[in-house]
């Protein structure tokens, strides 16, 4: 299914380097970002974490992704609520100050 290259490296999961998600998943219009999974890298095991603090998010990020794992299609959330935020300023609490002064104690 993978284009056929020099060499013949497998990366994670099996699936052989430089291959993209398109040519697995029946996709059209697929991103670049998201047709290219050999662009991502994983974070790697920068220090050993202690087993308690340990968790299955730092255990999958640490992994990079493959063709299986990368996303197939992008849906935008909406930036409504973060626009009209922006045009008339963050709520401010006009409420009455009860706190001590510590210029008079």
């Amino acid at each position: 299914m993978a284009s056929s290259d020099s060499s013949n490296a497998t990366g994670p999961g099996g699936v052989p380097q430089g291959s993209k998600t398109s040519e697995y998943y029946a996709v059209q219009n697929i991103p670049d970002r998201f047709d290219n999974p050999d662009w991502f890298k994983g974070y790697g095991n920068v220090k050993p974490v202690h087993p308690m603090y340990r968790t299955t998010a730092s255990d999958y990020g640490k992994m990079s992704p493959t063709v299986h794992t990368m996303p197939t299609t992008f849906h935008p959330v909406s930036q409504t609520f973060s626009e009209e935020l922006g045009q008339c300023g963050m709520y401010r609490n006009h409420s009455m100050n009860t706190g001590k002064d510590p210029k008079l104690i």
